[in-house]
C-alpha cells in the first residue's frame, strides 16, 4: 500500500463553519453507558471480549468521549465464524453498532467493503433512531477521505447526527489510529506530537517494523487544522479528552 504523503498537499474541507457548537443531548448516554476513563482505555479486547453489546468490534477505544469511537473488526476471533482479518465488520457488528444508537461506521481500507451491507436497520437498545449507516473511506490513500470523515465528526459534534461514529480498520492500531489522530488535532488541539504519541501508544506495541509507520507519523505531524472545521474553547472545554 503506498500512503499518500500530507506534506506535499493541502486538506481542504467544505465551506462548514462551525465556531460554536451544540453538543448533542444523546452523549451523555454514551458517557455513562461505556463509563471509558480515557482515550487509551478498552472497552473490548484484541479478541473482541469485554463489551456483548459490541460483539463484531476489537479493541473498541473512544476517541471524542460519547461522539467518536475507534477499533477494529472482529473477524479472525469471531466465536461464531471465523474469517480472514482483512475483511469489514461482521455481520452481528453492524447489529449490534447499530442497536447500540451508532448513527455512522467508516471502514477504512477498501478490501470486500462490496460484499457487505452499507446499510442497517434495527431496534435501539436505548439511544439512536435505528438506522445505520456503513461507509467506506481510505484515509491513509486519500486525503478527501480524510475530509469526508472530518465534516461528519463536525456535523457529529455540533448535534447534526442521530448518533455517534467509530471508525475501524482491521485491528483497530494504524489506520484508525491515523483518522484518530487527526479528529484530535482538528478539533482537540492535539500538537503533532501529542497526536504521534496517541497514535503510537494506541498501536499496542505494532509501531515498528514498516515505513510506512515512518509515513503515518510524517502526516500526522504534517496536519493542518482547517480553520472552517474548528470548535470552540468552550466546546473543547466541555468534550474533549486529555492528551
Amino acid at each position: 500500500m503506498k500512503l499518500i504523503n500530507f506534506m506535499a498537499v493541502i486538506i481542504c474541507a467544505s465551506t462548514f463553519s462551525q465556531a460554536h457548537a451544540t453538543v448533542p443531548a444523546w452523549r451523555q448516554y454514551y458517557l455513562q453507558r461505556y463509563a471509558l476513563p480515557d482515550i487509551y482505555t478498552k472497552l473490548v479486547d484484541d479478541q473482541g471480549n469485554g463489551y456483548d453489546e459490541l460483539y463484531g468490534v476489537r479493541n473498541f477505544r473512544e476517541v471524542i468521549p460519547g461522539l467518536v469511537y475507534r477499533g477494529g473488526a472482529n473477524n479472525v476471533y469471531d466465536k461464531n465464524g471465523k474469517r480472514s482479518n482483512t475483511n469489514p465488520l461482521p455481520t452481528e457488528g453492524l447489529d449490534n453498532l447499530c442497536m447500540e444508537g451508532f448513527a455512522t461506521s467508516y471502514y477504512l481500507y477498501s478490501t470486500n467493503y462490496s460484499k457487505e451491507p452499507h446499510s442497517v436497520k434495527c431496534t435501539p437498545r436505548g439511544s439512536g433512531s435505528g438506522m445505520f449507516d456503513y461507509e467506506q473511506q481510505s484515509v491513509l490513500l486519500h486525503t478527501s477521505a480524510v475530509t469526508t470523515i472530518l465534516q461528519q465528526v463536525a456535523d457529529t459534534i455540533a448535534g447534526n447526527t442521530s448518533g455517534p461514529i467509530y471508525v475501524h480498520c482491521w485491528n483497530g492500531w494504524h489506520a484508525s489510529g491515523f483518522i484518530s489522530s487527526l479528529i484530535l488535532r482538528q478539533f482537540c488541539g492535539f500538537t503533532g506530537d501529542q497526536a504521534v504519541n496517541y497514535w503510537n501508544k494506541n498501536t499496542d506495541g505494532n509501531d515498528t517494523g514498516s515505513s510506512e509507520y515512518d509515513q503515518i507519523r510524517a502526516n500526522i505531524r504534517a496536519y493542518t487544522p482547517d480553520p472552517k472545521l474548528m470548535i470552540d474553547a468552550a466546546t473543547q472545554a466541555q468534550i474533549c479528552p486529555a492528551p
